[in-house]
């Protein structure tokens, strides 16, 4: 059975390939309408959503970041690269098992850090709003558990 085939009848993150940091710098958005990239002001040229800056620096909002990604549901943690402070979640869709990707990455700037979230579909050509649902779900997460922290 192929990996892609493998995956849609794995659960967490099986089936899929070992994980691999995404250089932000080189993505380019695809033409299908399946991914949604959010960042903040300048940090790339494509991004769909523009949000401010986190209210704290990297350092502070590593951890959170980890937690709001491990508790959204049906999301597992994919890999890590704490030196990047990056990380990436397969988030399998409810009903067809779907593996999609969420990567997010924090930019340090001195007392705030920059944000890059990025979901994607691995397969298909369009989700629908899927991704961009997804990202706003974890915006507003992000932002909720940083004003508690």
């Amino acid at each position: 059975m192929s990996a892609p085939i493998a995956s849609l009848f794995s659960s967490g993150t099986g089936g899929l390939p070992a994980a691999t940091p995404l250089d932000f710098r080189a993505l380019r958005l695809p033409s299908s309408p399946n991914t949604c990239l959010a960042a903040t002001a300048g940090a790339h040229p494509e991004a769909q959503i523009t949000i401010p800056p986190l209210p704290v620096d990297a350092d502070a909002a590593w951890p959170v970041l980890l937690r709001v990604g491990d508790a959204q549901p049906r999301h597992f943690r994919y890999g890590q690269w704490p030196e990047r402070r990056q990380a990436q979640w397969v988030a399998r869709t409810p009903l067809m098992n779907w593996p999609d990707i969420v990567t997010a990455e924090l930019i340090p700037g001195g007392p705030h850090s920059g944000l890059l979230l990025y979901s994607r579909s691995l397969f298909g050509h369009s989700d629908l709003g899927t991704n961009r649902r997804r990202v706003e779900a974890w915006l507003a997460a992000l932002d909720a558990a940083l004003r508690r922290r």
